[in-house]
């Protein structure tokens, strides 16, 4: 395909080498999870090895005795241990690592049919004099999504379609990342009918399930609002002067393949194409109901988008080859992501192996138990926040924490409703932040974004809902709010 370089447009020059900034550059995101993992292992040498049992929990699910926990013999980690704790984080992360090989692949394939640049083009055209009002639309429809089946992990679907079409539009690929991430964690914090970390901890704190709807609508609103008024404010920027993009480096290819899209033909689109993009909400559907009514999770949802991919190419007029092809480039671009997912995890294997995970929950519940009445909500919230650090997955930190923080909050006076909002606030906010999220850090690669440059973007922000957290925990407790 030839590439169309309109004679009106002055070749951009070479970027000029920065040698003051690349003093103080960050590591390579592998080194900063090994040497992470590296710290966790040598805090197996310093704090006590401890262990709660466990007892059957909510759905089925594993949970801890807050009562039980008790000091045992240390098992500080060898140098055998710890050499194969990143190859264990990578089998214990197979579901999430597939997951990520497979949206690549499915992703490819549909871009060698056409029909997401087809998409993008007639989207591009539809909003190109308004298009700084797709951020709120898209932001709040996506939060609505993840704050109804609590799976953030949809970005890695959403940010392959948003990045050529924000681009074409003259923006950049932070804009489309922020967009996918910020507004799956915003539904996910909210957590207005999450079942994985609001309707697992209200079973375990005895509460009905959903209730406090009223506040935790509001919370979505608010933090909604908040998060489509900062990614409009960086988006404006960047339209209207575009070397102030923080990835305007790396998106030079993109620029050159899409932003010029809007001054060519509309892209034609022919019968074949159009059935396979009719069935691309039959699959929707089903991914929702799977979700929502059957459980599903990563390998369901894998099975689905492979299943998607070849129904969807074979529609296109894809050959068989053609879209084994398209797979094996798909899994090549997300190879990275992949491998980030099951270094991250690594962390967590270094702690449990250790035997120092429950130590560090339970000493943290300590230190909340020690906090003045009026700052407990508070407290609750950062101990969630170091504890999300450690256990990034939200229903797995519930399982984890709510057995302790539930009749804790008891003793402090605070309300278990609280107890929950608070555990929102510090879970939800930083999947977008921690590396040793596994499926933010795949996000970044498929987008191709550093995580160094996402933090630069987004801690402002991440600072801001911390605040606004710490609001509305203020606010609860002084109502002593039940739902």
């Amino acid at each position: 395909m030839e590439k169309h370089i309109p004679q009106s447009v002055t070749p951009e020059p070479m970027p000029q080498p920065e040698p003051q900034k690349s003093r103080g550059r960050m590591p390579h995101i592998y080194v900063l999870l090994f040497l992470i993992s590296g710290m966790s292992a040598l805090l197996t040498y310093v704090i006590p090895a401890g262990s709660f049992e466990r007892i059957p929990g909510p759905n089925g699910r594993e949970t801890i005795d807050p009562d039980s926990f008790t000091q045992i013999d240390g098992s500080p980690l060898s140098f055998m241990d710890f050499m194969v704790a990143i190859p264990r984080g990578m089998s214990d992360a197979s579901e999430i690592i597939f997951f990520t090989f497979i949206i690549g692949g499915m992703f490819m394939v549909l871009r060698r049919t056409e029909i997401i640049e087809i998409g993008v083009d007639r989207l591009a055209r539809k909003f190109k004099h308004n298009s700084v009002l797709m951020v709120p639309v898209l932001l709040t429809l996506f939060a609505a999504v993840a704050t109804t089946i609590g799976t953030p992990e949809l970005s890695l679907v959403y940010i392959p379609v948003l990045i050529p079409l924000f681009i074409s539009l003259g923006y950049d690929s932070m804009t489309a990342t922020a967009i996918a991430l910020v507004s799956t964690a915003l539904g996910f914090t909210a957590g207005i009918m999450n079942p994985g970390t609001v309707g697992i901890s209200q079973q375990i704190a005895g509460l009905d399930t959903y209730s406090g709807f009223g506040l935790r609508l509001l919370v979505f609103v608010v933090i909604v609002t908040i998060g489509s008024l900062y990614i409009m404010r960086y988006a404006a920027k960047v339209k209207t002067r575009p070397k102030e993009s923080l990835t305007y480096t790396e998106d030079k290819p993109k620029r050159l393949m899409y932003k010029d899209a809007l001054n060519q033909p509309m892209k034609p689109i022919h019968s074949r194409q159009m059935a396979a993009i009719a069935t691309l909400p039959v699959f929707f559907a089903i991914l929702i109901y799977g979700v929502t009514q059957l459980g599903w999770f990563m390998l369901e949802m894998s099975g689905l988008f492979i299943f998607m991919g070849i129904v969807v190419g074979l529609i296109a007029g894809l050959s068989l080859t053609k879209i084994c092809e398209a797979f094996t480039e798909g899994f090549r671009e997300v190879l990275m992501g992949a491998i980030i997912i099951g270094i991250a995890r690594s962390v967590a294997i270094v702690l449990e192996d250790g035997q120092i995970m429950d130590s560090i929950v339970y000493g943290l519940g300590i230190a909340v138990g020690q906090l003045p009445s009026t700052l407990s909500a508070i407290g609750m919230m950062v101990v969630q926040l170091l504890i999300n650090f450690f256990i990034p997955s939200g229903s797995g930190q519930a399982l984890v924490t709510m057995p302790i923080m539930a009749p804790l909050s008891d003793i402090l006076g605070v309300t278990r409703q609280t107890a929950i909002l608070a555990f929102q606030f510090g879970d939800g906010f930083a999947h977008v932040l921690f590396p040793t999220s596994g499926y933010f850090m795949a996000a970044l690669v498929v987008a191709g974004v550093s995580w160094n440059k996402w933090v630069r973007f987004f801690l402002p922000l991440f600072l801001i809902y911390m605040a606004v957290g710490m609001a509305f925990l203020i606010y609860a407790q002084s109502v002593g709010w039940t739902g």
